[in-house]
């Protein structure tokens, strides 16, 4: 994004932005991907044992995601532009993200040590202005000073459109200083160090 254009900026995700963060989901998030509407950011952490995604509704969701923003665990980045939220990165402690902790792909054993960039989400018409490069410092810089030792995201392999690298591209990564850790059929768990020079 380009300040001289455009009143911009990325704000920390606390429950006082709430009713902004729902204004983005509610309206401009998935404008151009109604499938994925109902998700409200609640996929990963959602007791998928207990009910099938599919089956749950967009309200559920909502109102689901709303509890887990005003708890403090939901968490993550909003980025503006001219006041509004033009778009998010749900960002927090690893060990706070069900279902990243649950998938046994994604299994690592210094959890503790790792914060997760899950997915981003940036309204279609604000989309290669770099929104999502300033919502992953926020969030790496995020990290660091909770004491986070690594940057810890999850892009798919192979993606080939906006809505299937929800977990942010490969190449967004790669160009903010992240190697690949490990890699599962479906994804590439890549990584930051953010304290300290071990390797990682």
């Amino acid at each position: 994004m380009d300040p001289s254009k455009h009143e911009a900026g990325v704000r920390e995700l606390t429950p006082h932005l709430l009713g902004d963060w729902l204004a983005f989901f509610d309206r401009d998030a998935f404008a151009d991907n109604a499938e994925w509407a109902s998700c409200y950011c609640h996929f990963y952490h959602a007791d998928h044992s207990t009910k099938d995604w599919d089956d749950r509704s967009a309200a559920e969701n909502r109102a689901a995601s709303s509890g887990l923003i005003d708890s403090g665990r939901l968490r993550g980045y909003l980025a503006y532009v001219d006041g509004k939220p033009v778009g998010w990165c749900q960002a927090a402690p690893r060990i706070l993200i069900r279902n990243i902790e649950n998938d046994e792909d994604l299994a690592v054993p210094d959890a503790q040590r790792v914060g997760s960039i899950v997915c981003f989400v940036v309204a279609e018409p604000y989309r290669r202005q770099g929104v999502a490069h300033e919502l992953l410092e926020a969030a790496c810089n995020g990290f660091r000073r909770q004491g986070l030792a690594i940057a810890e995201a999850y892009p798919r392999l192979g993606a080939e459109t906006d809505a299937a690298n929800y977990h942010g591209p490969l190449s967004l990564y790669l160009e903010s200083g992240f190697a690949t850790f490990r890699t599962s059929d479906r994804f590439a768990i890549v990584r930051r160090t953010l304290i300290g020079s071990e390797t990682v």
